[in-house]
Formats: structure tokens, sequence, C-alpha cells
């Protein structure tokens, strides 16, 4: 399917690494020109060197967390076509082991981030028709675990930003829709698996284990988020606004590790003992 993406200016937040990366590169194979924008100086440099041998990219340097900066970002590439919020570094762990100043510095990053460049790039936008705002968020805000719950909180109230934008944007020639990624495949990820498999198996080797509950066993891979994501951004889906999909392989609706291997020996014998076990767990 030609996604007529060809030529499109595209920033992307957050576009030095993992699935930021992954959508740069998805882009660039489609055409577009893009800008990716990191608070990493070193990272994106590095980014850009591979990137530049797929096509038409550039960066800039900006810590989006800091008053101002994403004013500057929107008035310096005030003619793009299509905005991908993505930055972000939400830490992991519960109420109790996220402290004020940790959760504040997370949420200026993301949720303010990425709110404050959409109001900063939207009066840009306005009026000229097909503009698109793609927000990446994190399935945490469907399906929220005790273990994140500052990414938790961070992706409902963007989710619900999205769905406040997009149910009207469109008025404004702007589609505004959201993914939200289940576990993905980076870099990133796979550090804080790692570490919490040495701490709590005492082999870092084992992080694979905390996806035999996932589809598939597995993470998703951050292309498949990043074709997600431009489908979505292209006139394929013009139609589509103030909606958050799922891209989680259908974690989202998917039964306990317990009801999912009950539900296993269903197909291999017969229902009855299956009822009573799945009766004696709710």
């Amino acid at each position: 399917m030609d996604l007529a993406l060809t030529d499109r200016r595209v920033l992307i937040t957050g576009g030095s690494q993992g699935v930021g990366k992954a959508i740069a590169r998805g882009f660039l194979a489609e055409g577009a020109k893009i800008v990716i924008v990191s608070r990493d100086q070193a990272r994106l440099r590095t980014a850009l060197a591979e990137l530049a041998a797929l096509g038409q990219v550039e960066g800039r340097a900006f810590d989006l967390s800091q008053r101002g900066a994403p004013e500057a970002v929107a008035d310096e590439f005030r003619d793009v076509d299509v905005l991908v919020n993505n930055a972000g570094a939400i830490p992991t762990g519960d109420i109790f082991s996220v402290d004020e100043t940790r959760w504040r510095e997370a949420w200026d990053l993301k949720v303010f981030g990425y709110i404050n460049l959409m109001r900063a790039i939207y009066p840009h936008m306005r009026g000229k028709p097909p503009k698109v705002i793609v927000n990446v968020l994190g399935l945490g805000g469907e399906k929220p675990q005790w273990h994140y719950v500052c990414g938790n909180a961070a992706n409902v109230a963007l989710m619900g930003v999205t769905k406040s934008l997009g149910g009207r944007s469109i008025d404004d020639g702007i589609r505004v829709v959201g993914v939200n990624p289940g576990g993905v495949e980076t870099e990133r990820m796979i550090m804080i698996q790692r570490t919490r498999a040495q701490r709590e198996f005492g082999d870092p080797e084992r992080w694979r284990d905390y996806f035999k509950d996932k589809p598939l066993n597995r993470a998703a891979m951050p292309e498949e988020v990043a074709n997600v994501v431009l489908f979505l951004a292209s006139e394929r889906a013009s139609w589509v606004s103030g909606a958050v999909v799922p891209v989680d392989g259908g974690f989202l609706h998917r039964e306990s590790w317990f009801l999912g291997r009950t539900s296993l020996k269903r197909n291999q014998s017969k229902a009855a003992p299956v009822r009573r076990a799945q009766r004696d767990t709710r």
C-alpha cells in the first residue's frame, strides 16, 4: 500500500533511539523528510549518521522538559506536516519507590513536553490540512500495573488529551491520534529487564522470562509500532482522529497467565474440569 508520505515533513521527538528511531527509518523509507529531536547530543549525532544514508534528515538537540523548549521547537519547525510525540523516560516502580522529584522530572518530559509541543505547534498547523499529530503513549494507560504507576498515570493523562483534541481538531485540518505500545524490545527495555532479572533470578540472561505470558512469548519489535504510526500519519487513515490504537499483540484483552493456561487445557480435554478451575479463581 502506498502511504503517500513522499516529501511530507515529519518532526519526531525522542527520535535518536528505540521506537523513535524506528519511526524515523519508516518515514524515510516512504520518502518523507524528517527532523529528529533528542536531548542527548552524542546519541543524536550517531542516529543522524545512520539515518542520513536512508534519506533527508536533520536533527536538533532540545530538552523538551525545560520551559520554553517546546515553543522553540515549534517555532523552528512550524512548517511540519506530521508531529510524532515520542520523547519520554518514565521510571519503573510503585508509588512508594518513585519519589516526587523523579516523578515530576518524568512528567515534565513526557506529559508536559507532549502537551506544550502540541499547544505550540497547533496554531502553525491550523487551517493547512492534511496535518497530523501522533502521540506515542503506552499500554499502561489501559492496563495499569503496580510497578509502573508513574507511567500508567502519565499515559492515562495523555490518552485524555489525545481524545479531547482529536474530537475537534479535524475541523481545523489536524488529526490527533495515539498509539499504545505494550512492551517493546528496545535497548532501554532490555536493560531494565536484565536488571530486574538479576535482582529476582540472579541471572540477567533470564530477562525474556518476563514475556512468557505475553502474545507469542515476546515483546513487540520497534518496527511493529512504527508501522502503525506511519499508517495513522498517512491519508490512508484520513477518517481517524481522537483514537488511541493498542499495539500489543492482543495483550490488553488477554486472560491472566493462569486462565490462559486453563484455556489451553480446554482445547486438550473436556470443559467441565476447566469450568471448575475458573470458578475457583474468581
